[in-house]
């Protein structure tokens, strides 16, 4: 089409880019462009506030056509996904029955966590009875101890249930590098592994057996490019070391792979992790010689752990709704959403069905498995994929230059930098720079937990850590200091209550009440507000009369040169006295003995864990 000859785009003149920068220099009226509109992300790159077609003119990625090499856009000309499930497997024939009601229910795809005494046939066939194993993905996992049976076992039963194998999707799910990484245990015992799991599942074309676990790191709070960068570069010490110290070929390896990684809540960055983990992986298998066929990246993505709380934990449906969407606008191979009450319980039909019907909300309504790559042509998608891309393409070759992945994650080093990422996260958190609604902002004030905590994260011990050389992946979730805050607080003998003593300037007060009122229930506390006091020494008795453990002062920092001093001789030491802000007479109200000052550049979590202290409120 010419755009030209047509009315429409007559009536819209093209706008260049230097007339978009002057308008906005105009509305900023002086402010600095960078400081005010460019993002600064935590991978290492700017993101401006908008983008153009000439900001991608030279971008490879526009060019290319899904189902094709480098596979940006998707390793098939369809964007249909496996809608997984997993259950940790007791009884059989339960699980069975399970399986059957969930894929009636809309489940394409299973996780079958199983014990040792579920590797053999007649187990599986039990498991398997009533299923078609053509058209289901099956993913198995087991002990690493007897991966290798269980592998042996998978073929002979599938073998029984059908005779065409190659219509057989799933996988053997051998986490290569989970001891180093979840149990700081160096051991190189997975190169033996591997390669016996190689010829185990040959007659399976379309099943893996080789994961490498990028959701770990996720979980352990790793920032995207690292999740990415770290697990691209253990794919590829992967291939290298069962190419080199095996024999075996490179195209027998690099089909066997399978990716899990997570997704997180960065809505667009995630659907360009994943574009860029196709783009990058096709690059590197097929430079170690690779045919474009076995280039192609198989992931699976899972909804994180780390962003999920336990508090008002209702708001982790939308959570793991957006990040849903992510993976299937990215085209992945399968997704698996995590119930939404897993961080504290085990998962019941309720929650389990829900997860499920979040993905057939996707496929069945929004039809998000009827276009291949949606966000393919978006000039910020695009930006961002070659952006996330080149971050963890820098990180790749620091591993590479370094005696590659297993020699680095044996030595600890890899998950010293993510556990300084966690670190880095959680003060984030603690100070709102990173927001978990319902727990570091407007939480439920009445809420509470102890009741309903029945599990921990869900991850079995074999003992094998007792063995630990170096410092595993730290898994605490974002929200997990605040948890523990608050849950002392709900275990205490007393709740402590916050009087708001608010008077003066009516929309200051009003405000400033709010905002204390939403910082203190982050603890758990039980917060008075008020309309509004005439004087002083009104509001202090009542707070007394109240029985109140605090005393918040809101007022507008005028008026808390005159307040503040006032409220604090009359209190006279019998509780303590808030200011709600960071007035100019600060330090005149800190030389008069008032010591306590919340506002938004605090440490929320320092300053709620003195609170719990000065209270003598246990942790």
């Amino acid at each position: 089409m010419n755009m030209e000859n047509e009315k429409l785009f007559a009536v819209f003149p093209p706008v260049s880019t230097q007339e978009w920068m002057d308008k906005i220099n105009a509305d900023l009226k002086g402010a600095d462009f960078e400081k005010k509109l460019v993002w600064k992300t935590t991978e290492g790159f700017k993101v401006n506030p908008f983008y153009r077609r000439e900001d991608i003119a030279d971008l490879k990625s526009k060019d290319t056509l899904p189902g094709e090499f480098p596979y940006i856009r998707g390793i098939k000309a369809s964007n249909e996904w496996y809608v997984r499930q997993d259950l940790s497997i007791t009884d059989l024939t339960e699980a069975n029955a399970k399986m059957k009601k969930a894929i009636a229910c809309g489940a394409t795809s299973f996780g079958l966590h199983l014990k040792h005494a579920h590797i053999s046939k007649e187990s599986l066939l039990t498991l398997l009875d009533g299923i078609d194993v053509t058209v289901v993905e099956l993913n198995f996992y087991s002990c690493r101890s007897v991966v290798v049976k269980l592998a042996g076992m998978v073929v002979e039963t599938l073998s029984e249930k059908t005779k065409d194998l190659d219509k057989c999707v799933g996988s053997i799910g051998f986490e290569v590098f989970k001891k180093q990484m979840l149990k700081g245990v160096a051991t190189d015992e997975w190169i033996r592994i591997a390669q016996d799991l190689i010829v185990a599942t040959a007659p399976l074309k379309q099943y893996t057996c080789i994961n490498i676990k990028g959701v770990d790191m996720a979980n352990a709070g790793a920032y995207i490019h690292q999740e990415l960068g770290y697990s691209l570069a253990a794919g590829a010490d992967v291939i290298v070391t069962l190419v080199e110290q095996c024999g075996l070929s490179v195209d027998e390896v690099a089909r066997k792979i399978r990716f899990d990684l997570g997704i997180g809540s960065n809505y667009f960055m995630e659907i360009a992790k994943f574009r860029a983990a196709r783009w990058l992986w096709a690059l590197i298998a097929k430079n170690n010689g690779a045919s474009d066929q076995t280039s192609r990246l198989i992931i699976n993505a899972e909804t994180n752990r780390w962003n999920k709380t336990v508090y008002d934990a209702y708001v982790n449906l939308l959570r793991t709704q957006t990040e849903a969407m992510s993976a299937a606008i990215a085209g992945v191979h399968s997704l698996n959403v995590l119930p939404f009450d897993i961080v504290y319980k085990d998962a019941d039909e309720f929650s389990e069905r829900i997860a499920r019907n979040q993905q057939l909300l996707l496929k069945e309504e929004s039809h998000f498995d009827k276009v291949v790559d949606p966000s393919g042509g978006s000039y910020y998608i695009e930006h961002l994929t070659d952006a996330i891309a080149h971050q963890a393409w820098k990180l790749f070759l620091e591993v590479e230059d370094n005696g590659g992945f297993a020699a680095m994650a044996d030595k600890g080093i890899i998950q010293e930098a993510i556990n300084k990422s966690n670190t880095e996260r959680h003060k984030a958190v603690a100070t709102r720079r990173e927001a978990l609604l319902g727990t570091n902002i407007f939480p439920n004030f009445n809420e509470t937990a102890n009741d309903r905590l029945a599990t921990s994260d869900g991850r079995h011990s074999c003992g094998c850590e007792k063995m630990a050389s170096v410092t595993p992946l730290d898994l605490s979730r974002g929200a997990s200091d605040f948890e523990t805050l608050r849950l002392s607080t709900e275990a205490a003998t007393k709740r402590p209550k916050v009087f708001m003593l608010t008077i003066g300037n009516l929309a200051m007060r009003l405000a400033r009440s709010q905002f204390s009122s939403n910082f203190f229930a982050c603890a758990g506390y039980e917060v008075i507000d008020n309309l509004g006091f005439k004087t002083v020494q009104e509001g202090v008795d009542a707070a007394m009369a109240a029985g109140a453990d605090i005393i918040t002062l809101c007022s507008s920092d005028d008026e808390y040169a005159e307040f503040g001093p006032q409220a604090f001789d009359i209190i006279a030491g019998r509780v303590p006295l808030v200011i709600a802000g960071a007035p100019a007479c600060m330090e005149e109200l800190q030389a008069k003995g008032i010591e306590h000052f919340i506002h938004v550049k605090v440490n929320v979590l320092e300053t709620l864990t003195k609170f719990q202290q000065l209270l003598n409120i246990k942790g």
